[in-house]
């Protein structure tokens, strides 16, 4: 008896050890199951939960959880949960009373970081109203397309950007829509017909009390709640529905990642990005923590901040880690209290970089799109990878990644017409199933861009998949790296631009009569510098100035082509699409080619580009 006692105990002493060799993430692998499982359950029971229960019901429940407990930390002021309850109630009184908000309404933000956007979000949410998110960068052409794909009916706008909107004003006074900026009293009296003022003190006059959740009764778990606008092949933005149901699915990304109530996070990514907005604020909200924001990021202030607010969590992109190691080094690079970053898109080399300098922060690097249906989590933190596969992760969402050839820009198929499976070890397209559990809900008014998503009859007929338009590599031990971008999209500074949208706007200097635009690598940046080639017309010589007005006054800097070529020519297919290929494989490097080539300096605009100044480039001693 005593024999087997022993016999028993000794074994469960070495199973530790047995299960650590056979998986040396089995740990990790066990904590990320628990996990998993308890927020299956938590959202299950939210879907089944009648009525309704949306991330506004979430908010509300952390308001009567401890109400005043800090909830925006923004420059000097400081706002309890409580407070911004009653700030939104507020604002939802103002918006129904002054601009006739309704349920049903969409109603879009054009701002930058500030609690007001944090205020309107949720008075839209307790009126029954869908959030569109503007980039705040955008102008003209693209301002009046974000408008109407979403079909809005109000448009909300800071002070700062009047004259943007007052820009595009006649379009939509033909197309209905209310335009509201805010302000102060004193500026209702610079009235200009269609735009109003929707004062503070207009706002403050409402009454706090809670709204009659009746006013939001028609809205259901598959309502749209937000558009986020997304770069695509088109080149204009398209609206990526966010149903609720997606909302509070993506919001449990914090969760996954070990964040906390206690937690304060420090969020300066922009909130029309998904990142800022739901992976940041509505992530801190279903974990009823505390929110650090900034108008925007600032490498010589990060850690000032970090360490005034007593930041535990940051987010970040691969761009915003390395202008953190770029930065001078200071005797008090170590001395904060961050325990976790969270973001996407860090390389391996900054990656390590960081941690050696800034000390031990547990990085959680993750992947996904605004509008896919599947994504990855590094819950282990191999520096490198953007995920781990994980049999829970594989049973709720079937993926897979295929064969995809770069050339013809098209997946392999095998002699039946069907695609083909990469093996282990192999970059491939990363395609995931559509599904009730995993579904893609595409994009507001487009459906030629969601039909191009799709990937219909992948291994049996009828069947129906997702296209991320990512190429990535899994590993034998199961974790995801990203490898490229496929398609007309590249990523530069943390934002994706779109080579067509580019190319419409480089057309329309004078003497431009043809343009290919495409992304180049640069040693020591993440993602890819906009480089176009163009053909001038005939007779006209490159117009260096007049290029460099009309670029900065069309696009936004991330955008802008940092190199041009000219060609006598460019290249076509035999079905006249615009070969990229051997343009991105050259690169910037005069040495590569014959052709003239002007580099944009900022204080010089568009200047020929020499072989040292390559190099200077390519060492890092000019900085893009």
């Amino acid at each position: 008896m005593y024999v087997l006692l022993y016999t028993i105990l000794a074994g469960l002493a070495i199973l530790p050890l047995f299960l650590y060799l056979r998986n040396p993430y089995f740990t990790q692998d066990l904590r990320y199951t628990v996990t998993c499982v308890l927020l299956w359950l938590r959202i299950n029971r939210i879907k089944r939960s009648k009525p309704f229960y949306s991330m506004l019901d979430c908010f509300l429940d952390k308001v009567k959880k401890h109400p005043n407990k800090q909830f925006i930390v923004f420059e000097k002021s400081s706002y309890t949960y409580r407070d911004v309850d009653k700030q939104s109630n507020k604002l939802a009184r103002a918006l129904s009373q002054h601009a006739s908000v309704k349920e049903g309404d969409t109603v879009a933000l054009f701002m930058g970081n500030q609690p007001m956007y944090v205020f309107i979000w949720l008075a839209l949410a307790k009126l029954g109203c869908r959030a569109a998110l503007l980039n705040y960068n955008i102008r003209s052409k693209s301002l009046l397309h974000c408008f109407t794909c979403c079909g809005t009916n109000v448009l909300l706008a800071a002070s700062e950007l009047r004259g943007a909107v007052e820009e595009v004003l006649p379009t939509l006074r033909e197309q209905s829509v209310s335009v509201f900026v805010l302000g102060e009293e004193e500026e209702e009296k610079c009235v200009t017909e269609g735009v109003n003022t929707l004062s503070s003190s207009r706002i403050q006059q409402a009454s706090d009390q809670p709204l009659d959740p009746q006013l939001r009764s028609k809205v259901t778990l598959k309502s749209p709640a937000l558009y986020i606008y997304t770069s695509g092949t088109t080149g204009l933005p398209k609206a990526a529905v966010i149903t609720h149901e997606r909302l509070y699915m993506a919001s449990s990304m914090q969760a996954i990642s070990g964040v906390v109530s206690d937690d304060v996070i420090y969020i300066y990514l922009p909130l029309y990005h998904t990142a800022g907005f739901i992976m940041g604020l509505t992530g801190a909200i279903e974990r009823g923590s505390t929110v650090v924001l900034r108008r925007k990021f600032s490498a010589s202030n990060f850690w000032d901040d970090c360490r005034k607010h007593k930041v535990t969590v940051i987010q970040y992109i691969g761009e915003i880690m390395r202008y953190l190691c770029n930065s001078p080094k200071k005797d008090n690079d170590r001395h904060h209290k961050v325990r976790l970053a969270l973001g996407n898109g860090l390389r391996a080399d900054t990656w390590s970089e960081f941690l050696q300098r800034f000390g031990d922060i547990r990085v959680c690097e993750c992947y996904g799109a605004t509008e896919g249906n599947v994504g990855f989590i590094n819950y282990v933190g191999k520096v490198g990878a953007i995920g781990k596969e994980h049999f829970l992760h594989k049973a709720n969402f079937s993926y897979v990644l295929i064969q995809y050839d770069t050339e013809r820009e098209e997946p392999v198929k095998d002699s039946r017409g069907f695609c083909i499976k990469v093996p282990k070890g192999e970059t491939g397209l990363l395609v995931a199933k559509i599904t009730a559990q995993a579904p893609f809900s595409g994009y507001a008014n487009n459906q030629q861009q969601t039909d191009r998503k799709k990937l219909r009859d992948v291994f049996v007929k009828g069947d129906l998949y997702f296209n991320s338009g990512d190429l990535l590599r899994i590993d034998h031990e199961g974790f995801v790296y990203f490898m490229d971008r496929i398609g007309d999209t590249f990523r530069w500074k943390g934002e994706n631009v779109a080579t067509t949208e580019v190319t419409e706007h480089l057309i329309m200097v004078e003497c431009i009569e043809e343009a290919n635009v495409y992304g180049v690598k640069v040693p020591g940046h993440e993602g890819r510098v906009g480089m176009a080639a163009i053909k001038l017309k005939d007779d006209m010589e490159f117009d260096s100035k007049t290029t460099l007005e009309h670029v900065k006054t069309s696009l936004p800097s991330y955008a802008r082509p940092r190199f041009i070529r000219i060609q006598n020519s460019l290249a076509v297919t035999g079905t006249f699409k615009q070969i990229k290929v051997k343009l991105v494989e050259e690169g910037f490097n005069p040495s590569m080619m014959q052709d003239r080539l002007y580099y944009l300096e900022d204080s010089k605009g568009y200047i020929p580009m020499t072989q040292e100044m390559y190099h200077s480039i390519s060492d890092g001693k000019i900085h893009l």
